[in-house]
Formats: structure tokens, C-alpha cells, sequence
């Protein structure tokens, strides 16, 4: 089994159906809300190379996209997805490390972040850097909030005025901030 892992080329885009059908088997499934996506969406994300795409023997293994809200601010990993025939070889990590590493090279100034319910995804999160927020950490964008209005818990998010819901919202520094940081602490004395 050979898995390739690209950044989306434009003719990508014969995924964009099968990546949306895979999505939405997936949150029925879990019973958990992942965002519904029309294949135009995804086809634009895969065109323009803000996408990661996971091939296994030409067929359809996994994917992840990027999107940018607040004026490049922040950035958003979304959309990961791996066909359940492909599952359990960690190709769910391999796909997040590639889509997180995509978003800190096209945006390095942008804080990257993803919201969801799935704990392993949490964990993949956290291995790179992630940590905990809350939603008012994230943009307030109300067209990234509107891509949650095809979840089946958006009652929750609304009745919390958008400040909690089942997702869990996890946020990874800039690549610049973290840069500087490193560089703050190697500047550091540290007296014993």
C-alpha cells in the first residue's frame, strides 16, 4: 500500500464529491456534527492548493483543508476526513501534520485553530502544538460561525451566544510567534 500525500492540485477536483460523501458518512457514523460542505466548496479549496489530500493507489484515502478568516488572522484546519478503508495506519496524523504544516508556510503570521469533538483528533492537535482555547479566543468571523449552521448541534452554539458547544476549540501559535518565543526563552538567564 503506497499512500501519497500531496498539497491539492487543480485536477484534484475529481475528489470533491467523494470528499463530501465521506464527510457526511462520517457524521452520521459518529453521530457528531461535522459542518456540510457542497462539493463547489471543496472543489475551490482543492484548485487553489488549500487543501491536503491523502491518495492510496489513485483512490481517495483522506483530506483536510485550510481556510483563512479576520484578515489572515487566523487560519482554520478543517474537513479532516479519512476513508474508513484507510483507517488505523495513522494517516489521520500524517494528513493534520501536512494540512498544519501547509497553513504556517502559506500563512506564518496567522494563528492556526480547528474545533471538534473527535479526541483522537485532540490529541493529533495537541502533538503539534495546539492547545486548549476558548471560542472567544477564536475569529468571530460570522461567515467561519455560519459553516456551523449544518451541524445538528447548532441550537447549543446559539443558545450559548457562541462562546461554548460540543466542539472543543484548540489553537496553535503563528509560525512567526512561535519562532519568537523560542527566541525570547533562548534569551532567558536562568540563575541557580
Amino acid at each position: 500500500m503506497k499512500i501519497q500525500i500531496h498539497v491539492a492540485l487543480p485536477e484534484h477536483d475529481v475528489y470533491a464529491q467523494s470528499i463530501c460523501d465521506l464527510m457526511a458518512e462520517s457524521a452520521k457514523a459518529r453521530g457528531t456534527g461535522i459542518a456540510t460542505r457542497k462539493s463547489s466548496y471543496i472543489e475551490e479549496k482543492l484548485r487553489s492548493g488549500k487543501a491536503i489530500i491523502a491518495l492510496i493507489d489513485g483512490e481517495l484515502a483522506g483530506f483536510s483543508y485550510i481556510e483563512t478568516w479576520s484578515h489572515g488572522k487566523y487560519v482554520a484546519n478543517s474537513g479532516l476526513i479519512v476513508n474508513p478503508k484507510f483507517r488505523r495506519h495513522g494517516l489521520a496524523r500524517k494528513i493534520k501534520a501536512a494540512v498544519f504544516n501547509l497553513s504556517q508556510t502559506k500563512y506564518p503570521d496567522a494563528n492556526i485553530f480547528g474545533i471538534t469533538t473527535s479526541l483522537p483528533v485532540m490529541k493529533i492537535n495537541s502533538d503539534l502544538g495546539y492547545k486548549p482555547v476558548t471560542f472567544s479566543e477564536l475569529t468571530q468571523d460570522d461567515a467561519f460561525w455560519a459553516g456551523c449552521n449544518s451541524c445538528p448541534n447548532i441550537d447549543i452554539l446559539e443558545r450559548n451566544n457562541r462562546q461554548m458547544c460540543l466542539c472543543t476549540a484548540m489553537m496553535a501559535p503563528s509560525q512567526n510567534a512561535a519562532k519568537q518565543m523560542a527566541v525570547d526563552l533562548s534569551d532567558m538567564i536562568i540563575e541557580g
